[in-house]
């Protein structure tokens, strides 16, 4: 099972790299390799949110995603070309509050008809690019 860690230092409060996180709607605006998002169901603590992204080729995967707490949240795959996706984001208050301290890490299993190499790209390469731009979004809107 493909899975990667990476933690960035964000110049902005937990609270507003959360709300990032949370406007599933944004992301094919500061993430190109993202084609669409739709919200399929949400309440007050999760949500389940079907992302299509292209890396080599389509892919189309939903996610439930659940806020565990003010600085934590994770999801598992609910349907998708995954055998199976989970994973957290962690939020970290550094600077006295002033700054974020975020960690993104992933698990994935790959379902037959996605290629490893694609897997391999979506997790080893473009974790590190995709956790960039949360960050230059999030700074950009402070």
């Amino acid at each position: 099972m493909p899975s990667a860690s990476t933690t960035l230092d964000i110049n902005v409060p937990p609270e507003k790299m959360l709300a990032v996180i949370k406007d599933f709607d944004s992301y094919p605006i500061f993430i190109p390799e993202m084609k669409s998002t739709t919200v399929l169901e949400s309440n007050e603590d999760s949500w389940d949110v079907c992302f299509s992204i292209h890396m080599i080729r389509s892919i189309e995967y939903s996610l439930r995603l659940t806020q565990k707490s003010d600085t934590r949240i994770e999801w598992t795959l609910i349907s998708g070309v995954f055998k199976s996706n989970d994973g957290f984001w962690l939020l970290e208050p550094i600077n006295g509050g002033a700054g974020t301290k975020a960690t993104y890490s992933i698990d994935i299993s790959v379902g037959m008809f996605l290629p490893k190499t694609v897997v391999k790209n979506l997790v080893g390469k473009s974790l590190p690019v995709m956790l960039g731009q949360f960050k230059k979004r999030a700074e950009s809107l402070s």
